[in-house]
């Protein structure tokens, strides 16, 4: 089958992004996932290695079919046969369907779509987080301030796809997910997947993974994938892939200090967290195993379900690449031994970034259970009585609240107040999709924000892999114990929003040590 060479992967496909604060990367640092060429490629496929699912699909000339890289398959196509792509849209655009074997529709998203700070990385979050499940194209263009036309042309050159294949690529990937994993009826599967009827849900599916929806739900292994599902109940149990290593425990900590009480929290080894949702709201328990996290979401309404995932895996950081970011940070002595004793810590996103500017901003002055607290008294104030989880109040809620009487000081209100009138009718822009110049531009801003808390909003809201929190007083102190120069900090791009994280989990050890 002959393939359009704009649809295949070439190098100058992998856009670097510049960096944040510093000066150019090492040459010598290890390989991203995101950097190899075609050879490199097609022996992570001989060697099948998993790193590498999502990463890349492998388009089989012969066979009409796209496959993980791991794919168990006895027999290797020969090189000669084979092309790679970006994206599952792109091999599917081929007019290649998925492997049965493989499920190379199931993998954990790129790491690249967080790196890139360009229009396709761009476009790629807002996708990813269900932007096109409910506006059109051309609303996706004009948020970008681009054509429309622009905009496919450019997909199309990048990743092989236009932004509406991407988007049904993700749909049938749900779609698949929901099938084999709940007992929903199909009309409501088609819907919760982001399908605006049932024949284009059917079509979809036929023609990605060669099978009927019926075909798939009746060769389902129940042992395998569980799940009890019911559109009556909108409960749902689903499995969220991720690359192993998970440090579970450095986030189950990490975040057990950042919970507001009566809107998330930390029991065992389980998150639980209210979701504010475009049609509704939700509560998701997220447990972390070795190789998945166990969602458990109970929904509004379940056509926020594509919604629901994009927020949890984005909390969890399930699409990172720990082995290569690992591989970066332990090239620097320094802080190489801590990062052998936690291989695989993530850098926690948001779910709600309003939520989570706002801690930024009872944080900054004050500490981080100082701001665990205020945020609670703030919620508490907002939020009608309820034993159930409830998502932090919105902009419009916040904007004109009495502050008063819970601990804050009037700058402190003041800016609170600043932020919830800015952000009102715009909380869809504090997401991982967002101009991270942009909001970066507009926080600082505002008076009561400086540097500190506009970083930490890119590296945990807008998703930034790259960024050092410079001025953290516990990071900070932690560089200096270990001798961190500045050029040692650079040399960990782009990935310093994990050297950050590896510095916070050292700070204990490094105060006992004598």
């Amino acid at each position: 089958m002959a393939v359009m060479a704009s649809q295949r992967i070439s190098p100058d496909a992998n856009v670097r992004n510049p960096l944040v604060g510093g000066s150019a990367v090492r040459q010598d640092r290890p390989m991203a996932l995101t950097e190899l060429d075609d050879d490199q490629r097609y022996r992570a496929l001989k060697s099948r290695d998993s790193r590498f699912d999502g990463v890349f699909i492998v388009g089989v000339r012969t066979t009409g079919i796209y496959c993980r890289p791991s794919c168990p398959t006895p027999v290797h196509p020969l090189r000669k046969n084979v092309d790679f792509f970006i994206t599952t849209a792109a091999a599917q655009r081929a007019g290649l369907r998925a492997c049965k074997r493989c499920r190379p529709d199931a993998t954990p998203g790129s790491p690249q779509w967080n790196v890139r700070d360009d229009l396709v990385g761009r476009t790629m979050r807002l996708i990813n987080q269900g932007y096109l499940d409910s506006q059109p194209v051309a609303d996706l263009a004009s948020e970008l301030a681009v054509t429309e036309r622009h905009l496919r042309r450019i997909m199309i050159e990048a990743v092989g796809a236009p932004p509406l294949a991407i988007a049904r690529a993700q749909r049938a990937q749900t779609a698949r997910t929901l099938i084999e994993t709940t007992t929903m009826k199909f009309v409501d599967v088609a819907f919760a997947s982001g399908f605006s009827s049932l024949r284009q849900f059917n079509d979809t599916v036929r023609a990605v993974f060669d099978a009927t929806p019926t075909a798939l739900r009746a060769k389902r292994s129940p042992a395998s994938e569980p799940g009890t599902g019911s559109v009556n109940t909108q409960s749902l149990s689903i499995r969220l892939p991720f690359r192993a290593p998970y440090a579970a425990d450095y986030f189950l900590k990490w975040s057990a200090g950042r919970t507001v009480e009566g809107v998330a929290t930390v029991q065992g080894d389980t998150l639980k967290t209210a979701l504010r949702l475009p049609n509704g709201n939700g509560i998701a328990s997220l447990t972390i195993h070795e190789q998945w996290v166990q969602a458990e979401l109970d929904l509004d309404d379940i056509a926020d379900l594509a919604r629901a995932v994009a927020q949890c895996r984005a909390v969890l950081d399930l699409d990172a690449d720990p082995t290569h970011i690992d591989a970066t940070l332990a090239a620097l002595p320094p802080i190489a031994s801590f990062v052998a004793k936690m291989p695989g810590l993530r850098s926690p996103g948001s779910c709600d970034g309003f939520a989570t500017l706002i801690f930024a901003v009872l944080g900054q002055q004050r500490s981080v259970a100082a701001a665990r607290t205020l945020a609670g008294r703030i919620a508490e104030r907002v939020n009608r009585q309820s034993n159930h989880l409830q998502p932090f109040p919105e902009p419009a809620e916040l904007r004109e609240l009495d502050l008063g009487g819970i601990g804050l000081t009037a700058r402190t209100a003041a800016t609170i107040h600043a932020v919830s009138d800015m952000f009102d009718g715009r909380t869809n822009e504090l997401t991982p999709g967002a101009d991270r110049d942009q909001i970066r531009d507009e926080l600082v801003s505002v008076k009561g924000i400086g540097p500190w808390t506009a970083n930490y909003v890119a590296m945990r809201i807008l998703g930034h892999p790259d960024i050092f929190l410079a001025g953290d007083l516990v990071a900070d102190r932690s560089a200096n114990a270990l001798g961190l120069t500045p050029e040692l900090i650079a040399a960990a791009s782009p990935w310093r929003s994990y050297l950050t994280h590896h510095l916070w989990a050292a700070s204990a050890a490094l105060k006992e040590t004598p």
